[in-house]
């Protein structure tokens, strides 16, 4: 689902605090950026996360990927390219990939997070189609 209108780009200055003792990014730190990132990209497709959820709908992560190729260091800007990998009947996948914008756009991770589609009661559910419409 990667043709370029299913991606959708967020950007983000590296801070201090999300760095270690040698300024770079604590790894970690990726997975809240994928978090924010996922959130960014719902609302580009005109729904918030808290919008999802208001309609009785959550996605938990249920498995995460990330192949670290290079370093993220305090200061440097980088983007996340966002998009969806797979849809199932009740999880969607998205797949991420970092780009350091201060080295010259270069790969620096790729990664995937697995999200289950379950109700306020945490059951198992089928993606309901207003969803579909949104992430595909």
């Amino acid at each position: 689902m990667q043709d370029g209108k299913d991606i959708i780009w967020w950007y983000h200055l590296v801070y201090y605090a999300e760095t270690d003792a040698m300024s770079v990014v604590y790894y970690g730190r990726y997975f809240e950026w994928f978090e924010q990132a996922r959130d960014n990209f719902l609302r580009k497709r005109g729904m918030s996360y808290a919008e999802v959820e208001a309609k009785g709908i959550f996605l938990p992560v249920t498995e995460t990927y990330c192949k670290y190729l290079y370093p993220a260091k305090y200061g440097e800007e980088v983007k996340i390219k966002t998009w969806i990998k797979k849809i199932s009947k009740a999880s969607i996948t998205f797949g991420y990939e970092t780009y350091n914008i201060t080295q010259n756009q270069k790969l620096i991770n790729q990664a995937e997070t697995v999200h289950a589609c379950v109700n306020k009661e945490g059951k198992i559910v089928r993606i309901p189609e207003w969803l579909l419409k949104i992430i595909s």
